[in-house]
């Protein structure tokens, strides 16, 4: 729902529910959820008290895994149901890849790295990664389109660690 409201624009609990093939109640309880979390916001300039738009909060959602600690089970559940989406996302973009124009073929990237860090290093590494992204300038040239990035950034799965 948050990626629908952040690039369909707003919307009702109804029009979301349609395009999900969810029911309305419990739309309108997820929209609720992602409210009072911060995500979204209802758009006062549309509507009415029956008829509630909702728009995205922000233009991206970065997720600091920081808060995991006070969150519990509530952030491991959002961040694997994020996980998800990412994922989904990405298989959709590369079944697509073929279809795309010829000059967006060659553009973006599906590379890794894995580097030795400290946990300071990479928290560095990550907010300077961070600010390159947020300094990008959009264009409003008509050969622009929607890009997106997914900034995953964690330690390798299946770590040995030692005593502490």
């Amino acid at each position: 729902m948050l990626g629908l409201l952040r690039t369909e624009g707003p919307a009702t609990a109804t029009t979301l529910a349609a395009r999900l093939d969810l029911n309305t109640g419990a739309t309108s309880y997820h929209l609720r959820q992602l409210a009072q979390h911060g995500f979204i916001e209802e758009d006062t300039e549309r509507g009415n008290a029956r008829d509630r738009w909702w728009r995205a909060a922000h233009d991206s959602t970065r997720t600091d895994v920081r808060t995991r600690e006070d969150g519990g089970e509530d952030v491991e559940a959002y961040l694997m149901t994020v996980a998800q989406l990412y994922g989904d996302r990405l298989r959709a973009a590369v079944a697509e890849m073929a279809f795309l124009p010829e000059p967006w073929r060659a553009v973006g990237t599906l590379s890794d790295w894995e580097v030795r860090l400290t946990p300071a290093r990479a928290d560095a590494l990550v907010q300077e990664l961070v600010r390159l992204i947020e300094s990008a300038e959009e264009s409003e040239d008509p050969d622009a389109a929607p890009f997106a990035i997914n900034l995953n950034a964690f330690v390798r799965p299946g770590q040995a660690w030692g005593e502490e």
